[in-house]
């Protein structure tokens, strides 16, 4: 059992940082792109990793790379999802950020969190629908890479809200494609994420509860944008405190 509310009959949660460590991946690449980008302008802050919590984490790729730009004062062409990653536009810098990132992931093993399996078997045992809700357009690869693939009834990845035209978190559009797809309504499916735009896009949808995993962004601001619980480790959420 868990101690989700009994009217809980779906449950919808993010990829990176919820299910796998795959933040630690991303923050990594991102980090490598932007100490590159960055590197040689006067004046300009340098990238960290504050930067990635408040301008990166669960937006879309592109979103996250102009954001960053625009913290700059730096602007860059927009350009098309297909430029190389050595083209100097919003699509090209994101796109080298994807081969940074699968660089990561190639070097070293991915294993979910225990924990987050724990709550995901205790659910299901429970009879409660899963989905995973992610910005990434690897989400289908992270999830075979960390075996889940089979796991959950409903992915909804960033390649399928570009070919949807959904807006990405902090919009609650993926969300709520996710609860119809399972059909169940927001108020009945609780939301689990990491990030400051995924809090409050669970919010934004009217879904409950919106639970918050704070892997480094921090309790009260995932509480600011939309969390009503917040835990470090998702085995929290197991009535038996996580135990088998």
């Amino acid at each position: 059992m868990t101690k989700l509310p009994a009217q809980c009959r779906a449950c919808l949660l993010d990829l990176d940082g919820v299910l796998t460590p795959t933040v630690d991946y991303h923050r990594r690449a991102w980090s490598r792109l932007f100490a590159a980008v960055l590197a040689g302008q006067p004046g300009v802050t340098p990238y960290s990793d504050a930067d990635y919590y408040r301008l990166v984490d669960g937006r879309p790729r592109y979103d996250g790379v102009r954001a960053v730009l625009a913290s700059r004062g730096l602007d860059r062409p927009t350009g098309s999802p297909d430029d190389p990653p050595s083209t100097a536009t919003v699509c090209g810098l994101g796109n080298l950020k994807n081969r940074l990132f699968l660089d990561e992931l190639s070097s070293r093993p991915l294993a979910p969190y225990p924990g987050s399996l724990r709550l995901v078997a205790a659910l299901a045992r429970d009879g409660v629908a899963l989905a995973v809700v992610s910005g990434s357009k690897n989400a289908r690869q992270v999830l075979a890479s960390a075996g889940l693939s089979e796991t959950f009834a409903s992915v909804i990845d960033g390649e399928e809200a570009a070919a949807l035209g959904l807006a990405g978190k902090p919009a609650p559009d993926t969300f709520l494609e996710a609860a119809r797809r399972l059909g169940v309504p927001p108020a009945h499916c609780a939301v689990i994420e990491d990030s400051l735009g995924g809090v409050a896009a669970g919010r934004a949808g009217g879904f409950s509860p919106v639970i918050g995993v704070d892997r480094g962004v921090g309790r009260d601001a995932l509480l600011a944008h939309g969390a009503e619980w917040v835990v470090t480790d998702l085995s929290e959420l197991v009535a038996d405190g996580g135990t088998e």
